[in-house]
């Protein structure tokens, strides 16, 4: 008989284990980090969901371009340019035009046009987070709330700050003549297949054409890394949540093209 007793693997403690899972990265740390080694930071959101700086950082960027074009442009030209392209105000007298001008485009409602943008962006910040979460569950994964909008803000972050700051620098030097202000209000770098059609005339085709867009595909893929590193759900499940998500973002901008 064998008077050896046999030395069993001790359990990690919770202090180790909280040590284990404890974030590796500031959020500072991730902002830069994200642009290069998405995964690295998407594998340290599931130890602590972290995205304060990330989504401030993206609503300030999305606020200083769209200030920057209604100041440069003037929010009575931009409102008089969406009037008169919309088939919804085609059959109104001038008067009636003139009246929505003034009302769309005092002081006043620059200013909540100006303080709508934050808001606005919460709600999507919260929405998306909701959809990714719930999606990556449903998928079999093991996300949060917070982890789901920590994918979704940290996803959209670098093709966003790209985006605004190209925008910014084609408005500063292209001819303001050349520039249509209706559909330059989405974001004046054109980096999709929008430029093969006309907005006013084919307004259906542009939607979905404009839809195909390299940095909307790049934040599908950080959001697709993201989920697969947040939820612990395979390659094809995290496409499958983030594909049919941006269907219905597709779909959202066809209907709106069709009926405004």
């Amino acid at each position: 008989m064998n008077d050896e007793s046999e030395v069993m693997p001790l359990a990690p403690t919770p202090k180790a284990a909280a040590i284990e899972e404890s974030p590796q990265m500031s959020e500072l740390a991730m902002i830069g980090n994200v642009f290069f080694e998405p995964g690295s930071v998407f594998d340290d959101q599931r130890r602590k969901a972290r995205f304060i700086i990330g989504g401030i950082l993206v609503v300030l960027a999305i606020s200083v371009f769209q200030i920057a074009f209604v100041e440069k442009f003037g929010l009575q030209k931009i409102v008089e340019a969406r009037i008169e392209s919309s088939s919804r105000t085609a059959d109104m007298s001038n008067e009636q035009k003139r009246t929505i001008i003034e009302q769309q485009s005092g002081p006043i409602a620059k200013y909540i046009t100006y303080a709508a943008t934050p808001i606005v962006m919460f709600i999507v910040f919260l929405i998306g987070g909701l959809i990714y979460w719930l999606g990556a569950n449903a998928m079999g994964g093991s996300a949060t709330f917070t982890r789901g909008v920590a994918v979704w803000v940290y996803s959209s972050l670098p093709p966003t700050l790209l985006f605004m700051a190209g925008n910014l620098l084609v408005m500063f030097l292209k001819d303001p003549e050349t520039i249509d202000l209706v559909s330059s209000q989405g974001g004046l770098l054109k980096a999709n297949l929008g430029f093969f059609s006309d907005p006013k005339s084919m307004p259906v085709v542009y939607a979905l054409v404009s839809s195909i867009d390299l940095f909307a595909i790049w934040g599908w893929v950080l959001a697709a890394i993201g989920l697969q590193r947040v939820a612990k759900i395979g390659s094809g499940a995290a496409w499958a949540v983030v594909l049919m998500l941006g269907l219905i973002g597709i779909a959202a901008k066809v209907v709106g093209a069709v009926f405004f």
